[in-house]
């Protein structure tokens, strides 16, 4: 790993910089906040940045890689959150977060009906934290469905 973890942390050295370079042509109207839009892409690149630069300097030691029923795993998690990116616009943001959520949760070792249930509570708490306190647009369920 070490030598993977200095390519890795190489690469997203360079894709941090580059979203600073990018985050710099963001325009700002006249009635735009003090800290004004460019503040938070430059607050992730600097995460990324500082990351990176950990993994450069120090990498971690050789591991074995996941082999087998893992790597099964992480493909099923691997697809459900590429799912999920394309079902939450045309579902709304509930149900797609309700199942990807369950399914990820029974992938950690929840029994089903437990992973359903936290499906569903955080798919609410979710909702209720980026529509209701964040004031967010989210939509809730798909279009037509009357919420």
């Amino acid at each position: 790993m070490i030598k993977g973890d200095r390519i890795f942390g190489s690469f997203m050295l360079v894709v941090a910089l580059g979203y600073i370079l990018s985050a710099r042509g963001i325009e700002t109207s006249f009635m735009s906040d003090p800290v004004g839009p460019r503040v938070f892409p430059y607050m992730v690149a600097g995460v990324v940045i500082l990351c990176s630069l950990v993994m450069i300097l120090r990498p971690d030691p050789d591991e074995e890689w996941p082999a087998g029923p893992m790597i099964l795993q992480l493909g099923i998690a691997l697809v459900a959150l590429a799912a999920y990116a394309e079902a939450i616009t045309p579902l709304g943001f509930l149900i797609p977060t309700a199942i990807v959520s369950g399914i990820l949760s029974w992938q950690i070792g929840g029994n089903p009906t437990r992973s359903a249930l936290t499906g569903l509570g955080l798919a609410v708490g979710l909702f209720v934290l980026f529509r209701v306190i964040l004031g967010l647009g989210l939509r809730s369920l798909p279009a037509g469905w009357g919420f």
